[in-house]
């Protein structure tokens, strides 16, 4: 194999090492530093696309394929057309381009590492939707690009605008998302794969299936918000106050392309439908002439750019919507040449607004006389939006008009087209009138908040020129600069269909250059005739200016999530714990009776014979303990957990009992770790005393009965299915393909061990990943915990041991429990190095003996424990520095770095390798990658529980504060 497809995987990963290497440069307060790296990784992926070009002329198509999951189609697909060559080259090359600029742009005042770590991780998730070859894959990366554009929207989080804006665009755009999955998922099961290419080569199947609506409609819910399109335009303009290189960036060549790019990836499939027009035509109609006309009112300059977008979306969406191949080639190249005007335009003003501190268009005025460079590109980039000839603009919007006059179906959307396309066309030539003309002409500005605006340095004014250049060069030249390229790309989407098509510049008098005259002379004079009122009106057009898309989307957020929210909750929810456990309990117990219910369970006759009195002694000690456990809760807490342990103990006697050596020693250290974290829980529970009188009504007395019930038929139930399970013939199952290749494929002798860390090694991440959510959730609810009041006060026997210390001159508060506990904390204090050789001895048998990496992460875990117990919790951190957060962390990458690297040897995910190696005084030593993987479950486990240590910890330090601070005020009082 060539070293092309591994390039693919380089660029796509390449930015997000980049975004990686700028979180360490997080205390870094230059901007030097973090925009060489940012713009090196963008430069880079630049090169290596150009790179690819001629992989993919004439049709070519690069593949790269890393085995996931075969059996279920879903393998890490990477795959570069034309189309994709293209787009990639917009998202590498603009995004350098932004990089440049944002260098002088962002204040040194800015956390700007940050800021480049988002932005290149944003790049990394653009160019995963573009050369994704696999759909869900590409789902995968339309929801990073929606939570990365949330964080860069909300950069300046101080800002409530911008939080506002980047919760907006998340919600429109996540649900949208979601949309799309299932849409994408509909589309895999028409024609049973998820590979792209098979997608594309199953239009007639997909189309003349039953399912191509709900899939057409989903997947159009997930393009038309993330482009902006009617009705999900409203986000858009909400998310400008993001800074102007995010806005330049995402708003005008990236992000907001996504949905149209996914329509022109679709268009084989999807398209030739009526309702594919009328879905799309409807949306791309009508959002290209609302936006058109709110852009014309805007007072905010990135306002109108934003609105200005709108519409230029809206124009590819109706190009798209008409079934054309030569409406596709039209749409194709206005992405383009879109991209190219509106992120130059972007920043300019950005550059206004950097250099006179406001965007309001009332405010500014006369500019060129102190930014004629500025003014001079501002202009070129506005007549190219406007669709002046010799700019790109025109071109594309002359092939709009083209095949705006054509007939494509018999229906009103296609007869009102050229007149809908000639009026927001005079719109745009209005509003980009009025950005030229407002801005830069005129008398020169009176109360400016920067009052002696200037040329800004010449290389934050670098990306303008070039893109105004390309805008001239395509424009002029379209043939020769654009031409190839925008060929190469139109036959990767099209194949066969590719039309005959022509980019001169004069096409001689016809109708789409009639057109093009009319908008131009009736926009010019549309802005001479509101310019009197456009220089003093309010923001928003007439009519329709209190339509807010933000007021009506908080509406809909509070109703929904507040107001629907809590009608459920106070219909069917409780914050009791009795009736969740209730519902879950009886949930479980349904959904285990109804299969054996349908499957005709026949019950067997229950034979005692054969059982070891010993050990029936042993199960009926547990289930004494178990109902000990039951009847002591409600007032005996620490009685009834100490019975609790003693069950755990009988299970795990039970585990040794039957040859199950592995899961006993699991069991053990769970118990141990859960008894001490639970009895340090204890402590802060409501008091509850036998002598608490409770009037128990008939209602509660009826509750309990069947709380009961539930209780004895589930757990007969479960009895009856255990017992049945261990008396059964053992059937020829899994277990034995386990048993028969845990050495040769797994390189251990320990057949759990290999299980969970080779065999099953997927679920084993997951459920380490869920055991970090976990510590997490419980960290954060127990940093927000307050005890009830009468657990704030010090215990019983504590309050005593104090008297009697203060009670006696030579003794201070709390020599007694340092009398009490002097020798068992010295021992525990000495067993530290102990319990970590023990845990590493425990890590490394594993593969091939009872223990691993489970294991071992718990029995550290005890002797972290055992250094809170033994001196304190201040006493235990100034002496230990442990950083949970980043156990967890270091565990998580470590076991999925693992499970990635077998694709650089061309294996699927988390596939293990081992052999044997020579040690110098050891000899031949078995080695598995699957050892990196346990090392990575052992390090998660340590900082999982370290940190619910540590939060149930911290409870006493913070009573302990709120304790002084209470008597402070009563001594002052």
């Amino acid at each position: 194999m060539t070293s092309g497809p591994y390039l693919l995987l380089v660029v796509l990963v390449l930015p997000f090492l980049g975004s990686l290497v700028s979180v360490f440069l997080l205390r870094t307060r230059s901007r030097v530093l973090p925009s060489w790296v940012a713009g090196a990784t963008a430069f880079l992926c630049l090169l290596i696309v150009a790179g690819f070009y001629p992989s993919v002329t004439n049709g070519g198509v690069l593949r790269f394929e890393g085995t996931w999951l075969p059996q279920l189609g879903l393998n890490f697909t990477l795959r570069m057309d034309g189309f994709a060559w293209l787009f990639s080259m917009l998202i590498a090359g603009i995004g350098f381009l932004v990089v440049v600029y944002a260098r002088y742009y962002m204040s040194e005042d800015d956390p700007v590492p940050r800021f480049f770590s988002f932005l290149l991780a944003f790049m990394g998730a653009m160019l995963g939707i573009v050369i994704s070859g696999n759909v869900i894959l590409l789902s995968v990366f339309w929801e990073l690009t929606s939570i990365f554009s949330f964080l860069l929207i909300s950069y300046w989080h101080n800002n409530a605008a911008a939080r506002d804006g980047a919760r907006m665009a998340l919600t429109i755009t996540g649900i949208g998302g979601f949309c799309l999955l299932i849409g994408l998922l509909l589309l895999g099961n028409i024609v049973g794969s998820y590979d792209l290419d098979k997608i594309l080569a199953a239009g007639d199947v997909i189309r003349g299936h039953s399912l191509y609506v709900p899939a057409l409609v989903f997947i159009l819910l997930g393009a038309l918000t993330k482009s902006a399109q009617f009705p999900f335009h409203f986000w858009l303009p909400n998310a400008m106050a993001a800074p102007t290189p995010v806005s330049a960036f995402l708003h005008s060549a990236t992000m907001v392309k996504a949905g149209v790019f996914l329509l022109v990836r679709f268009w084989p499939v999807l398209s030739g439908t009526y309702e594919w027009f009328y879905l799309v035509g409807l949306a791309g109609i009508i959002t290209l002439v609302l936006g058109a006309y709110f852009a014309m009112f805007q007072q905010d300059l990135k306002g109108l750019l934003a609105y200005s977008t709108i519409s230029h979306l809206g124009l590819i969406t109706t190009l798209l919507s008409l079934g054309s191949p030569l409406a596709t080639v039209a749409a194709i190249f206005h992405m383009v040449n879109h991209a190219t005007f509106k992120a130059s335009l972007f920043m300019a003003a950005g550059i206004i607004d950097h250099e006179t501190g406001t965007r309001d268009m009332r405010r500014l005025s006369g500019l060129f006389r102190y930014l004629p460079i500025t003014g001079t590109l501002a202009m070129v980039a506005s007549a190219a939006m406007a669709g002046v000839p010799l700019l790109n603009g025109f071109l594309s919007k002359e092939m709009f008009f083209a095949e705006a006059v054509e007939t494509h179906a018999d229906s009103i959307l296609d007869r009102i087209l050229p007149y809908v396309a000639t009026l927001a066309s005079a719109f745009s030539v209005a509003y980009s009138l009025r950005f030229i003309h407002t801005v830069f002409f005129g008398p020169p500005p009176t109360d400016l908040p920067k009052p002696k605006p200037h040329e800004p340095p010449r290389w934050m004014r670098f990306p303008i020129d070039l893109l105004v250049i390309a805008c001239l060069v395509v424009g002029i030249i379209p043939a020769i600069s654009i031409g190839p390229f925008l060929h190469t790309a139109v036959v990767s989407v099209l194949g066969p269909e590719t039309p005959e098509y022509s980019l001169s510049i004069w096409h001689g008098v016809n109708l789409p250059l009639i057109m093009s005259a009319i908008a131009l002379v009736g926009g010019t004079l549309l802005y001479l005739s509101l310019r009197k009122y456009l220089a003093t009106c309010e923001d928003g057009p007439p009519i329709l200016r209190n339509l807010k898309g933000q007021r009506i989307f908080e509406r809909i957020l509070v109703e929904v999530s507040w107001h629907w929210a809590r009608t459920l909750e106070r219909r069917f929810g409780t914050r009791n714990l009795q009736p969740q456990l209730r519902w879950v309990v009886a949930t479980g117990f349904l959904a285990g009776l109804l299969p054996l219910y349908l499957s005709g369970f026949e019950t067997r006759e229950i034979a005692f014979s054969g059982i070891d009195p010993a050990f029936a002694a042993i199960w009926l000690l547990g289930i004494c303990l178990a109902f000990a456990t039951a009847y002591l809760a409600k007032y005996h807490r620490l009685a009834a957990l100490v019975m609790l342990g003693g069950v755990g103990l009988i299970v795990c006697i039970t585990f040794v009992w039957l040859s199950a050596p592995d899961l006993a020693i699991t069991q053990l250290l769970v118990e141990i770790v859960t008894t001490v974290l639970i009895l340090l829980g204890l402590r802060w529970l409501p008091k509850r005393t036998e002598g608490m009188v409770e009037a128990i009504s008939l209602r509660a007395r009826f509750r309990r009965f069947r709380d009961l019930t539930l209780a004895v038929v589930c757990g007969i139930g479960m009895s009856f299915i255990a017992y049945a399970v261990m008396t059964m013939p053992v059937p020829d199952a899994i277990a034995n393909y386990f048993l028969e290749n845990a050495y040769s494929q797994g390189g251990g002798r320990n057949v759990v061990n290999v299980i969970l860390v080779d065999f099953r090694g997927f679920d084993t991440l997951g459920e380490i990943a869920v055991l970090g959510v976990v510590a997490l959730t419980v960290f954060a609810l127990l940093r927000r915990f307050r005890p009830a009041a009468d657990s704030l006060d010090l215990p019983e026997q504590q309050r005593i041991q104090n008297s009697f210390d203060e009670d006696r001159p030579e003794r201070s508060a709390g020599d007694t429990v340092r009398d009490y506990l002097l020798v068992p904390s010295v021992i525990m204090t000495w067993l530290f190095p102990v319990i970590i050789t023990f845990a590493v001895y425990i890590f490394m048998r594993g593969h091939d003996m009872p223990g691993g990496g489970f294991s071992a992460g718990l029995t550290l875990s005890i002797a972290f424990l055992l250094q809170y117990l033994a001196g304190g919790t201040r006493w235990a951190e100034d002496r230990l520095r442990i950083l949970p957060l980043r156990w967890m962390g270091a565990g998580i990458l470590t076991a999925s770095a693992t499970g990635i690297g077998a694709w650089f040897f061309g294996y699927p995910f988390l596939t293990s390798h081992f052999q044997y190696v020579e040690l110098p005084l050891i000899g031949k030593m078995p080695a598995a990658t699957a050892l990196l993987f346990d090392l990575g479950v052992f390090s998660l486990v340590v900082g999982s529980t370290v940190l619910i240590l540590v939060a149930l910890a911290h409870q006493s330090i913070r009573i302990n504060r709120l304790r002084a601070i209470d008597i402070a005020r009563t001594e002052e009082g």
